[in-house]
């Protein structure tokens, strides 16, 4: 138990601790930058999405010969849908944003962060609960997937959650709050992730024939989230080749994680 406490709360503490470059950094961050941790946050997120998830899940339906891929087709399908349903539920983040860009004055400013702040979070859920269902088969004896490859995992959004973190707080000290203040929502933004990744090891150890297909859901939602808001980011403006670079770097260092602890 000891163990799924810790890994679920790993990638909270990687958002904490880029919440606190508030305390370190004058300056909100760079355009550049912002593409950058966009890109290495999508480069992760994509290489989890298919060596933590999806293949774990397809190894698991071995025994339907060549229909295995189908729990695996499922769940990620579901995945999209669910992450479609909120994003018609909650108001549509880049468009949101686009209409406080053409606002002027500090009210605007104030509403593209929030909408930042609410896309952040959003995000943060399928992230969570990826975390949560691979613990949930570790703990259950679940074929592929193992300690060190629910660790590497953990620790992988962990490192995407970082600059996550400091995309939070840095504009919201920007825009005159505090230093304490931005550093709190920006830790309160990542506090989700634990949440529902509990949620989702209580629900899993209830239905464990299940866990091909909640294994290749949290791989489609996180895909969503990679293709609606971190692949447009990281390609805002010109030399995009900055935010490409950064998730090749990111879909790399995860891959090297995932085959090394696992």
């Amino acid at each position: 138990m000891s163990t799924i406490i810790t890994g679920l709360m790993i990638p909270f503490i990687g958002t904490a601790a880029g919440a606190g470059c508030v305390f370190f950094l004058k300056k909100e961050l760079k355009a550049t930058v912002q593409r950058a941790l966009a890109g290495f946050a999508a480069g992760v997120m994509v290489a989890a999405s298919i060596w933590s998830l999806i293949v774990p899940a397809i190894e698991q339906s071995e025994d339907k010969g060549r229909l295995a891929f189908l729990p695996a087709f499922i769940g990620f399908w579901c995945g999209i849908f669910f992450l479609l349903l909120l994003d018609h539920v909650i108001p549509h983040i880049h468009r949101s944003i686009e209409r406080a860009d053409q606002t002027e004055g500090p009210k605007s400013r104030l509403t593209r962060t929030a909408m930042l702040v609410l896309a952040v979070t959003l995000h943060n859920i399928p992230e969570g609960m990826a975390v949560g269902v691979v613990y949930a088969g570790f703990s259950g004896g679940s074929s592929g997937i193992t300690a060190g490859a629910a660790l590497a995992l953990a620790i992988g959004i962990a490192i995407q959650n970082f600059p996550e973190g400091a995309i939070i707080s840095m504009p919201l000290y920007a825009e005159g709050k505090n230093k304490p203040k931005s550093f709190i929502l920006g830790v309160l933004s990542g506090a989700v992730e634990p949440v529902f990744g509990g949620l989702t090891v209580i629900l899993a150890a209830f239905i464990v024939p299940a866990m091909p297909y909640l294994l290749s859901f949290a791989a489609g939602a996180m895909l969503y989230v990679v293709v609606e808001e971190l692949i447009p980011e990281m390609s805002e403006g010109e030399h995009s080749d900055i935010g490409v670079i950064a998730f090749s770097v990111g879909f790399s260092l995860m891959m090297v994680l995932d085959v090394a602890l696992g």
